[in-house]
């Protein structure tokens, strides 16, 4: 059984609560409800908050402070109420998602003599962590160790999916888990009043408050989220969902080994997701070219790790991020479904977005054959008015007619992207890239693999795709360069790590001078 506190008991002090929650989640409700709740149960309540930046670039701290009455009365004199959090000065911390708990951390929030900490434990990805050239995902495990230390008590539960379940926000689960704790001398039907008298959403936010409630009044839950980008591919099906499909999924079974089979499947739906059949055959063609030759260099006593590596990236390659693949994203049903249940909007309600697209004119080049590029190019007169045309970009809102016809045709070009400029580029890059892995295989294994692996360098769109793929060749580059030296292998793992350290490439150029790689 949980033994819990009182707060409020002291009458020297008033009770703290610090809530820091990102936009649209709710969190200015949350704290609407603390403070109506209190204010109709005998407390005096002051709040406050320090708004961030922006979704997911900054999240808004809210500080709550309450005062029972009669302690004041006793006292025969109003409090002073603080406008903010002190460390080491807060009894509740709340937060919206896991990583704001680790910041709740760092600013000092949550004590092991004083504070509870609640907190959901999905995730929802900051910029920092998407900007990084490789995978940036911030580490949950460590978030939940310290929290275990840091906290007095830590209760947490995958508040987002409870709500979604309840057709609510994260902010009714969140109320529900303040409740279910036991910190505060109130009751459920205080808490439940205060929803009711919120008048909106009342059915939904009960229900998400009783989950939350549960939730934080069940055994401790020491379960770590999984890392999405860590999860491994399903296995290879025993029929491929469409007779289309079929002899490739067939193909796959006869022509590679069984460990290989998972990984080369989720590749093939890439692909063929990107594009069609016939590109999910060419994927096929030259993973069966690469695998013939890497079981002549080994690759059969090293469990196939060539092949495995070359499944996942050569799809990523192929399945690259243009202007069609961004349009086609936009106006797919499911992600239409994705914004309405994340903003919480009740059926029947219309929902819009507004998508800013400002493409470079690479970008519209790469929509173009190679010769209209190059007619393009020649004539001063046509590139200016292009330029001017793109040049303050647009902003689209897909839930129109307009607005969702432009993406349409957009996402339509599907059937001629193989013969343009920024597929024949990325086609020559690919080819050049899987000869480069086969010349190293035959003399180092293990350096052309680390070659393979290195395509995760090259990823995003746009200016992102640019700076990877500069780095990309870099290190085609420094794996000739590193040929024939004992420790290659290990020397390009080391130039990836650099290159994927930070986004300028600053770390790279340091790792480069100091394996004494001369600049080509």
């Amino acid at each position: 059984m949980i033994t819990t506190r009182r707060l409020g008991a002291d009458p020297r002090r008033p009770i703290s609560i610090a809530i820091l929650a990102m936009g649209g989640q709710g969190g200015g409700v949350l704290v609407d409800w603390i403070v109506d709740m209190a204010e109709h149960n005998g407390y005096i309540a002051q709040s406050t908050s320090v708004p961030g930046v922006a979704q997911r670039t900054g999240a808004t701290i809210y500080y709550i402070e309450l005062y029972a009455q009669s302690h004041a009365k006793f006292k025969g004199q109003a409090p002073v109420l603080a406008l903010m959090p002190m460390p080491g000065e807060v009894d509740l911390v709340i937060t919206s998602e896991l990583m704001e708990a680790g910041r709740a951390m760092l600013r000092g929030f949550v004590s092991p003599d004083r504070t509870t900490l609640i907190t959901s434990s999905h995730r929802d990805y900051a910029t920092v962590e998407k900007v990084v050239p490789g995978n940036g995902v911030a580490d949950a495990q460590a978030v939940f160790e310290l929290a275990q230390k840091y906290a007095q008590r830590f209760l947490h539960d995958d508040m987002q999916a409870l709500a979604h379940q309840s057709g609510s926000v994260v902010s009714a689960v969140l109320f529900g888990a303040l409740a279910g704790c036991g910190e505060l001398s109130f009751n459920d039907e205080a808490f439940e009043a205060t929803v009711k008298r919120g008048g909106v959403g009342v059915e939904a936010s009960l229900r998400a408050f009783r989950a939350g409630a549960a939730s934080a009044r069940q055994s401790f839950k020491a379960q770590v989220p999984v890392n999405p980008m860590s999860t491994a591919p399903q296995p290879l099906p025993a029929r491929a969902a469409s007779p289309e499909v079929e002899p490739l999924r067939a193909r796959i079974e006869r022509g590679f080994p069984q460990p290989t089979h998972a990984m080369l499947g989720a590749g093939l739906q890439r692909v063929i997701e990107f594009q069609d059949v016939a590109y999910g055959s060419e994927y096929l063609d030259r993973m069966a070219d690469l695998h013939a030759h890497a079981l002549r260099c080994g690759d059969a006593q090293n469990e196939y790790a060539t092949t495995v590596e070359a499944a996942r990236w050569l799809a990523v390659a192929m399945a690259y991020d243009d202007v069609i693949r961004v349009a086609d994203l936009k106006i797919r049903v499911e992600r239409f479904e994705r914004v309405r249940e994340e903003i919480g909007a009740p059926a029947g309600e219309v929902v819009g977005t507004t998508e800013y697209f400002h493409p470079r004119l690479e970008e519209i080049y790469g929509l173009m054959p190679p010769g209209l590029v190059t007619w393009i190019e020649s004539s001063p007169l046509v590139r200016a008015q292009l330029v001017k045309r793109i040049g303050n970009g647009k902003r689209i809102r897909p839930h129109t007619v307009r607005g969702h016809l432009t993406l349409q045709f957009i996402a339509c070009l599907r059937h001629w992207r193989r013969r343009s400029l920024r597929h024949v580029n990325e086609t020559t890059h690919i080819v050049q890239w899987l000869e480069q892995v086969k010349t190293l295989l035959s003399v180092d294994y293990q350096l052309g693999l680390e070659l393979i692996r290195c395509r995760r360098l090259v990823k995003g769109y746009s200016d992102t795709h640019v700076r990877g793929n500069s780095k990309f060749d870099r290190l085609l580059l420094a794996a000739n360069l590193l040929n024939g030296r004992a420790s290659a292998a290990d020397d390009l793992v080391a130039l990836r790590k650099a290159a994927l350290a930070d986004t300028h490439g600053e770390q790279l150029q340091q790792r480069w001078a100091l394996l004494g790689l001369p600049e080509g």
